[in-house]
């Protein structure tokens, strides 16, 4: 079984990014979308996904970033994927 989470900070203002569209997609095919919550959080973006290549897309509060996407293997178990954002740079990690 394969799930995955998220979060977004907007590291200029160093609080949670709230209302962020994340979409999660597989060979450009949208299979799961939400908004981040109060905390920046979306706790389940998806559960039951099969192993394999995806395509994490933020829509984040940034004057320049104004889409990024991050491509992901996920091959067994629960990943947390958060991206840190600001209007200079973004960043992406494999959280726990």
């Amino acid at each position: 079984m394969v799930s995955i989470s998220t979060h977004v900070l907007d590291t200029a203002s160093g609080k949670p990014a709230s209302g962020v569209r994340v979409e999660l997609a597989q060979n450009r095919e949208v299979v799961a979308t939400a908004e981040t919550d109060t905390d920046g959080r979306v706790r389940e973006l998806a559960t039951d996904l099969d192993p394999g290549r995806y395509e994490l897309m933020f829509w984040p509060p940034s004057p320049f970033f104004t889409r990024v996407e991050v491509e992901i293997e996920l091959t067994d178990g629960h990943y947390h994927v958060p991206l840190l954002v600001s209007p200079y740079g973004c960043a992406s990690y494999r959280g726990s």
